[in-house]
């Protein structure tokens, strides 16, 4: 007898629901995987792509820099903090002084945009959108498999989060007898990527777009890996496209199925049998993380719903804009750092590399058109996919992050990934290929391991 059976019958005798009726009502059957059309998101009706792969170099024109630096100097100066308050009244005006300051006197664009220019970029049509991606190869070493990488970045992110992890995984590691070829994509509406004109691009919208950029480029067999929504676009794309996803990992696994809000209620009673006691915390008890949440998601309420709204705000301000994603850069990095007066935000980043970030959002003008992924993907046209429902079964691979916005057992997460081959646990926060790209890519490698010995042929 397994333990979800245990934790189910359990559930009956506890609150007295019968097994059959929830299976007369349907809230565990697995729904059929939905099809999907190459919906047409650029302007005008339905068009056809230019199929041509341009290369791409960022190239902001001086007059953009000036403007921002006009607004730097003409910032309002923010209040004062309350005494003692540090950042648990959002990211405290002490803080954004001083990255006021460093961006307009230490911060210099034409050598970050060198920088950022370091790697193979391109653009190319799908689906009426011009899409954004670097494309980085290893060198060709004979004997070394090479394995096709599509890294998928979220909110408040962009492509700049991969830039350190990058080399790590197109450069051949001691006794590893494979490498990545990487492509990493802006997501539609964020940075270099072209925003849908109209409503209804969400998350699993954009799985769609995104085989279809790897189609274009030739690829037909490729691993995903992706946090934040590129945990939610790498899922869909298992579930979509499994014969094209040889593996799915992801530094924020979590599972929507029906089954498990059901057990996680019931493990309550015995929270030891699922989790161990070092992050019993991190998931138990459940009153205590739901407040947390609740006090972290008011930015998720906000996309969710009126995002042009605070979008015009923030699209307007740079320090503003700077205030509300570096927010997150604390909190989410570790949840402590919001009780310390500089946030903690230079003990895991550089200041130019958060810049970077907030940057690439600024000279693109796109915070309101990313926002609106929130929106799109909670509207009830989005959940009417049922994609919730549907498990991954295609080889999957979890890195748990300590600090991160939501911690899932791995009791849990064999509801959603029946074929979990790899979970571990590290102590880092949201950000992992940001924050700390060497373990990170560790674990892309060592699920990649275990993907190639559970297919290689049994002697």
């Amino acid at each position: 007898m397994g333990n979800g059976t245990v934790i189910i019958s359990l559930l009956v005798l506890t609150v007295g629901v019968p097994l059959g009726l929830l299976k007369i009502s349907g809230i565990f059957n697995i729904p059929p995987i939905p099809k999907f059309e190459d919906t047409w998101w650029g302007p005008g009706g339905k068009g056809v792509d230019d199929v041509t792969i341009r290369p791409f170099k960022i190239a902001v024109p001086d007059e953009v820099i000036l403007d921002l630096k006009t607004r730097l100097k003409n910032t309002r100066t923010p209040i004062p903090p309350l005494e003692g308050a540090k950042h648990t009244y959002g990211i405290s005006s002490t803080v954004t002084k001083s990255v006021l300051d460093f961006w307009l006197n230490k911060y210099d664009w034409k050598k970050r945009e060198q920088f950022l220019n370091q790697y193979p970029q391109f653009k190319t049509k799908i689906q009426g959108l011009d899409i954004h991606f670097l494309h980085v190869k290893p060198k060709k070493i004979e004997g070394l498999r090479v394995f096709p990488l599509l890294l998928i970045h979220g909110w408040p992110g962009s492509v700049r989060e991969f830039y350190e992890i990058i080399p790590l995984l197109t450069t051949p590691q001691k006794d590893r007898q494979f490498v990545y070829e990487v492509i990493v994509p802006s997501l539609p509406g964020y940075g270099f990527s072209e925003a849908a004109v109209r409503p209804g691009l969400g998350s699993a919208q954009m799985a769609v777009i995104f085989k279809n950029l790897m189609n274009r480029l030739n690829i037909q067999k490729y691993y995903v890996q992706g946090g934040d929504w590129g945990s939610m676009i790498a899922n869909y794309m298992a579930v979509l496209y499994p014969q094209q996803v040889i593996g799915m990992h992801s530094n924020l696994c979590f599972s929507d199925m029906p089954i498990t809000t059901l057990k996680k209620i019931v493990y309550a009673l015995k929270p030891s049998l699922i989790v161990d006691k070092k992050y019993e915390h991190l998931v138990y008890p459940m009153s205590s993380v739901f407040a947390t949440m609740i006090l972290e998601s008011g930015y998720l309420h906000l996309q969710a719903t009126k995002p042009d709204t605070v979008g015009t705000a923030l699209n307007d301000s740079p320090v503003g804009l700077a205030a509300y994603i570096l927010e997150k850069f604390i909190t989410w990095t570790n949840p402590s750092f919001k009780e310390r007066e500089d946030g903690g935000l230079t003990e895991k980043y550089k200041m130019e590399d958060l810049l970077d970030n907030v940057m690439i959002y600024w000279v693109t003008g796109t915070i309101t058109s990313s926002m609106r992924l929130y929106s799109e993907s909670f509207n009830s046209a989005h959940y009417s996919l049922h994609l919730s429902k549907i498990p991954v079964t295609v080889p999957s691979g979890c890195s748990r992050f300590a600090h991160d916005i939501l911690y899932s057992p791995t009791a849990l997460l064999e509801d959603k990934f029946p074929n979990l081959l790899h979970v571990t646990d590290h102590d880092a926060g949201h950000f992992a290929a940001f924050e700390v790209p060497e373990v990170l890519a560790k674990d892309i490698y060592d699920f990649t391991e275990k993907v190639l010995t559970a297919s290689s042929p049994k002697k």
